[in-house]
C-alpha cells in the first residue's frame, strides 16, 4: 500500500460501509449493458477454506469479506495440480493436466500458446499482466525438476528446510513482500493512469507470490522455501485462539505416499504444539497480507469510478497445508493444499451467493470468454462459472450440456513417489495412485471427515469402485502414470548426459545435498540401477 498502506486500508473501510449502505443493484442480463472489465488476481498458496466459516474465524480478510459481501464465493473450489506451474497451464489453457502434459515445475506451456487473454485481447480488449506468471516451460530450478524427475528411484532424501518461522519488522510495517508491492503499485497506477481513459473494456491479471513461503537461507542456499515470514502489524491480523492444531497419525500409520511426502519436506522429526501454532498463525498473517494487496486493487477501481463497471476475480493456483497431515507446502490432495480460494463480483452477477458446486481453475477460460462474449473452444476440460454466478440453467447457454457433478486434480511432480489423481464429487473424494493397483487408493468423506483422518477405501469398496469408473472415464491414468514414468526417466538422462563429468558433483549438490553428501555412492548406485 501506498503512503504506508494505512490510507489503503481506510479506503477499503469506507468502501465497506458505503457498500453496505446502498440497495443492492438488481442482477442484469448480459446483452444490457457494455463488456465488462475483468480483473484477475491469483496468489500463491492461499487455502480456500479461509474464505468461508470456520476458517475464516482465524485471520481478518477485509478485502475478501467485502468481495463475499458484494459478490459470490465458491465453496469447493479446487486446482486441478497441486504445483505452481501445472495448475497454472491448466488456468490458462482451461485443459487438464494429463492434456497439457505440465508434468512438473519445469514442464508448462509453450511460450506461443493461445490463453484466454490472448483471445479476449484478440476481440478488442485492452491487456495488461503484471507480477508471476510461471504456467510456461523452463522455470524453478535444476533441484525442482531432478526431484521429479528421481521420483521412482529407491530412496529417501530431504529436499527441504525445517519448516520455521520468522518476524521481521514493527508493528507497522505493512510491505514485507516488497516485490508483491512492488507489482500491486504497478496495476495500480496502469489502473488510475491508463485504464480510467480507454473506452474499449480492459482484463488486468496480476499474480501475487504471497503467501508461498520464503526461501531459508539457514539450511544453505540450495534448499528451498520452507520460512514462514512476517511482520507483527500483520500478525495481529491473526486469531491465535481460533488456529486448530492438526491431528497427526503416528509416521508407522501414514500413507506410505504421505510418508514420502513427510520426509522429503523434512517433517517427520518432532514439532511442538507451539511450533505448529505459529507456522499457521504467520501463514494466516501472510494470508493478510496478501488481502491488503488485493483491496489495493478495489480501492483504485473504486477511485477511478470502474468498480462498477468491473468483474473482479481472486483465486490462488494452489493451496498450503501448513503442516496439516505431517507438511507443509502443497504436493498434496488433502483439503489444505487442493482447496482453492474463488470469489467473483462485479456488475450483472449476483451478490452474497455461496455456491456450493465443485468448480476448478480449468474454468476460468470458458468463464473469461462468455465474460467477454467470445465463443469458446470446444476442447476445453472447464466449464463456465457465468450460468452458476447468474443462477441460470447451464444447459440453457451451454452447447455442452451441464457441468459435470466431479473435479478433477492430479499431480507427477516432486516430493510425492507416485502420480496422484484425486476426484471430488458429492461429500467424497477419492484419491488413487500410479496403475490404480500397486498403491493402496484413499477415500475420504469430507461431511463426516472433514480433516482426512479416516480413509475409507477398504470399508466401501463399492464406492470406490463406482468412483474408479468415473475417474478412468475422463482419463486413463495408468497410461498417464506410465507415460510420466518415461518422460521423467528420459528427461534425467538427457541431463545427465549434459553434465558429463561434472554429473557427480552436480547432482551431490542440490537441494537433497545435507542427506546426499553422507553417502555419495550410494545413492548413484540407486539410480543406475532405475536407469
Amino acid at each position: 500500500m501506498r503512503n504506508g498502506g494505512l490510507l489503503g486500508l481506510a479506503r477499503l473501510a469506507l468502501l465497506l460501509m458505503a457498500a453496505g449502505a446502498r440497495a443492492r443493484p438488481r442482477p442484469t442480463a448480459p446483452g444490457d449493458q457494455p463488456r465488462p472489465n475483468v480483473v484477475l488476481v491469483a496468489c500463491d498458496s492461499m487455502d480456500g477454506r479461509l474464505t468461508f466459516l470456520p476458517g475464516n474465524q482465524t485471520v481478518d480478510l477485509p478485502s475478501i469479506n467485502f468481495m463475499k459481501r458484494h459478490g459470490t464465493v465458491f465453496l469447493n473450489a479446487y486446482t486441478n495440480s497441486p504445483i505452481c506451474c501445472p495448475s497454472r497451464a491448466a488456468m490458462w489453457s482451461g485443459l487438464f493436466t494429463h492434456l497439457t502434459e505440465s508434468w512438473n515445475n519445469f514442464k508448462g506451456l509453450d511460450p506461443d500458446y493461445v490463453t484466454w487473454m490472448d483471445l479476449m485481447e484478440k476481440r478488442g480488449y485492452h491487456a495488461q499482466k503484471f507480477g508471476k506468471l510461471d504456467f510456461t516451460s523452463g522455470h524453478h530450478s535444476v533441484s525442482n525438476r531432478v526431484e521429479a524427475w528421481t521420483r521412482d528411484v529407491n530412496f529417501l532424501l530431504r529436499q527441504e528446510g525445517r519448516p520455521m518461522v520468522k518476524l521481521t519488522g514493527h508493528r507497522k510495517q505493512l510491505r514485507v513482500m516488497e516485490r508483491d508491492w512492488q507489482n500491486t503499485d504497478k496495476a495500480v497506477n496502469w489502473i488510475k493512469e491508463e485504464a480510467v481513459n480507454f473506452t474499449q473494456p480492459f482484463i488486468l491479471y496480476l499474480g501475487l507470490n504471497l503467501p508461498h513461503p520464503y526461501p531459508s537461507p539457514y539450511a544453505g542456499e540450495n534448499f528451498g522455501s520452507s520460512t514462514f515470514l512476517t511482520s507483527p502489524y500483520w500478525l495481529e491480523k491473526v486469531n491465535y485462539e481460533a488456529i486448530k492444531i492438526p491431528k497427526w497419525s503416528s509416521l508407522s500409520e501414514m500413507h506410505p505416499v504421505d510418508y514420502y511426502s513427510s520426509y522429503t519436506k523434512n517433517c517427520t522429526g518432532e514439532f511442538t504444539s507451539e511450533e505448529v501454532r505459529n507456522i499457521r498463525a504467520f501463514y494466516y498473517a501472510m494470508c493478510a497480507e496478501t488481502d491488503a494487496m488485493l483491496g489495493e486493487i478495489i480501492s483504485a477501481l473504486q477511485d477511478t469510478g470502474l468498480l462498477g463497471k468491473t468483474i473482479i476475480i481472486f483465486t490462488a493456483d494452489h493451496g498450503e497445508l501448513a503442516m496439516e497431515h505431517r507438511q507443509f507446502y502443497k504436493m498434496s490432495m488433502y483439503e489444505g493444499s487442493s482447496h482453492i480460494p474463488l470469489l467473483v463480483m462485479g456488475p450483472g452477477l449476483r451478490e452474497q451467493q455461496q455456491i456450493p458446486d465443485v468448480v476448478s481453475l480449468v474454468d476460468i477460460y470458458p468463464t473469461m470468454l462468455d465474460i467477454a462474449r467470445i465463443p469458446a473452444p470446444q476442447n476445453l476440460s472447464g466449464y463456465s462459472l457465468v450460468p452458476l454466478l447468474r443462477e441460470k440453467a447451464e444447459s440453457e447457454v451451454s452447447p455442452r450440456g451441464p457441468r459435470p457433478s466431479w473435479v478433477l486434480s492430479e499431480f507427477h511432480g516432486c516430493n510425492v513417489n507416485s502420480s496422484v489423481y484425486m476426484l471430488r464429487t458429492g461429500k467424497w473424494k477419492y484419491i488413487t495412485y500410479s496403475d490404480g493397483s500397486s498403491v493402496l487408493p484413499q477415500l475420504f468423506d469430507l461431511t463426516a471427515d472433514p480433516d482426512e483422518l479416516t480413509n475409507l477405501a477398504i470399508k466401501f469398496p463399492v464406492t470406490v469402485h463406482s468412483l474408479d469408473k468415473i475417474l478412468r472415464s475422463i482419463v486413463n491414468y495408468p497410461k498417464v502414470s506410465s507415460s510420466v514414468h518415461k518422460y521423467n526417466k528420459q528427461q534425467f538422462i538427457s541431463w545427465k548426459q549434459s553434465l558429463g563429468h561434472n554429473y557427480s558433483s552436480v547432482i551431490a549438490n542440490l537441494r537433497w545435498h545435507q542427506d546426499w553428501l553422507k553417502d555419495q555412492k550410494k545413492y548413484e548406485d540407486a539410480i543406475d540401477k532405475w536407469l
